[in-house]
């Protein structure tokens, strides 16, 4: 109760129910069950503790709320994030706690930060910033959030906090999976527990009714309140669960160290014949093969003072990274654009490659999804000669590649791409793009504009590669037929004979439909079939 008698809106930790003690298991009630269970079962890596479960509670409500030692704040750089959390605990704290965090200066992503409580019932509030999400950058996230909650607790066990109350750090703002999130949450509180449990009573993790179905899904997997919770709980476990503290394991960062690399576990007694054991199951890192210090020659690069050699075999790690990550990556939602795709073969026996301008919208895709994808795609088919055949028909400017982009693609591509590329094919160019084009292989990259042949009909690309070894989107045959029909002298009747009140085009391969209209009355006829390999003389209507 307040000096006046009203019951207060704060929440004290102390009264509310551990997770502990919202469930009860016959399991827990007998020892010798227990310990039969123990000798009998795979234990999960997360075991059911008794101790650690009572200083867990799950709190729908809000964290401004609650009456501990401190409650977190989740907010942006600046500190200045307009979240519903933010804005209930700077409501609730007062005007003073805006001045106190202009001291601060900001925070940068993973770190906390401690300010006064003022006006909570809390009288510290820590604050942090989580991570943006973006799928390609999923490790660098993990180990930020991980930050977020690990440097949470220590300020915590530094500034000797009995309580500390959790909002969910991961704002939807920032675009965190929800369940992913509160898997690293959970066990890297449950990892401090284990290890700094005698410093911290209490841990409340204040959810909304939106998270709260996924925390009662996830807590007992690291929460487990009996020995049979555990036990259901254990294929439910992801595969990475983290290290001893629950930050998250990147195999391409651990150290692996051999006592002797350079001898078998069966041959230990063939100690003195060193120079005749066979090395090749070595690491292929750098370490294993006894390389030069990566970052001195990345200086050297950068100076320009590295051999030619060196810098071939810098380019190729670096390409084999690209390629690793094109093959794990989820690019489904690239493939679906159909904007590259194999075809035929040009007329010598080239493979053919179709990119479609128009169906690459720049500003909506993740452009470095598309660069993997290309990857992906052209890895097996850059081993052998290739053609590139490039459709700008009807592109706007959403649809153009930046000369960074392209000169990005350039650099991390392997020496295969540019050996065996023999043509590039740029369908109906426009002046700018033409412009464009010789700048960016003039002053760009090198060795790439004798191959680049501007094509401003498919009769032009038909005399290169054989029209049915390409497969057209029909946009780009309606474009051509449209401009490609040349006006005739007045008068001049089709070779066949009229239907109706229209004559029809002569075709010699597979057309395409579209409105036409007589060339001397220019009155609208039906629908004909234009002719896409010979140019002939334009429809005339039966009157003229």
């Amino acid at each position: 109760m307040d000096p006046l008698g009203a019951p207060s809106q704060f929440v004290d930790v102390d009264t509310l129910v551990s997770w502990g003690d919202s469930y009860e298991d016959e399991v827990n009630s007998s020892d010798s069950t227990a310990e039969a269970f123990q000798e009998d079962s795979n234990r999960s890596p997360f075991l059911y503790n008794r101790d650690i479960n009572g200083k867990v509670v799950l709190w729908k409500g809000d964290v401004a709320l609650l009456n501990c030692t401190a409650i977190v704040n989740t907010s942006n750089e600046s500190l200045t994030d307009k979240n519903p959390v933010s804005e209930s605990i700077f409501m609730l704290a007062g005007p003073d706690l805006k001045e106190d965090l202009q001291k601060l200066k900001g925070c940068r992503t993973g770190e906390a930060k401690l300010t006064k409580g003022f006006n909570l019932a809390a009288r510290f509030i820590i604050h942090t910033v989580g991570p943006k999400y973006k799928s390609r950058y999923r490790t660098a996230a993990e180990s930020s959030l991980y930050s977020c909650y690990r440097n949470v607790l220590q300020l915590a066990k530094e500034q000797s906090m009995s309580s500390v109350g959790f909002c969910v750090i991961n704002s939807a703002k920032r675009g965190y999976p929800l369940e992913d999130a509160t898997h690293i949450a959970l066990r890297t509180v449950r990892r401090f527990l284990e290890i700094h449990g005698e410093t911290i009573e209490k841990v409340v993790f204040a959810i909304s009714e939106l998270e709260e179905a996924t925390y009662q899904k996830l807590l007992p997997l690291y929460f487990p309140r009996s020995l049979k919770e555990e036990s259901q709980s254990l294929p439910s476990l992801p595969a990475d669960i983290g290290n001893a503290e629950g930050e998250p394991v990147v195999p391409e960062r651990q150290i692996r160290i051999s006592e002797k690399p350079g001898a078998s576990e069966d041959h230990e007694e063939d100690e003195d014949e060193g120079l005749g054991v066979d090395l090749s199951f070595i690491g292929s890192h750098a370490f294993a093969r006894m390389e030069g210090d990566i970052d001195k020659q990345r200086k050297l690069i950068l100076q320009g003072q590295l051999s030619e050699a060196a810098l071939q075999k810098q380019h190729q790690r670096n390409y084999n990274r690209w390629l690793c990550q094109a093959r794990s990556e989820d690019l489904s939602d690239i493939a679906s654009l159909k904007a590259l795709y194999q075809t035929g073969v040009d007329n010598c026996g080239r493979t053919v490659m179709v990119v479609v301008g128009r169906n690459i919208p720049v500003t909506l895709i993740d452009m470095d999804k598309a660069l993997l994808y290309f990857i992906h795609v052209m890895d097996h088919i850059a081993v052998k000669e290739y053609v590139l055949v490039y459709f700008h028909t009807l592109t706007s400017e959403y649809n153009h590649l930046d000369s960074d982009f392209l000169k990005k693609l350039y650099d991390v591509v392997d020496i295969k791409y540019k050996r065996n590329l023999k043509a590039v094919y740029f369908v109906h160019p426009t002046f700018r793009s033409k412009v464009s084009t010789w700048f960016f292989t003039t002053f760009s990259v090198s060795g790439l504009k004798d191959k680049i042949h501007h094509v401003d009909s498919l009769q032009q690309l038909f005399s290169a590669i054989s029209p049915e070894q390409i497969d057209f989107p029909p946009f780009v045959l309606e474009y051509d037929a449209r401009v490609s029909a040349c006006p005739p002298s007045p008068g001049v009747v089709c070779e066949r004979a009229t239907a109706a009140d229209v004559s029809i085009w002569v075709c010699h391969a597979a057309g395409v439909s579209m409105c036409v209209t007589c060339c001397l009355c220019n009155k609208e006829a039906a629908s004909q079939s234009f002719c896409l390999t010979t140019c002939r003389p334009a429809p005339v209507c039966s009157v003229c």
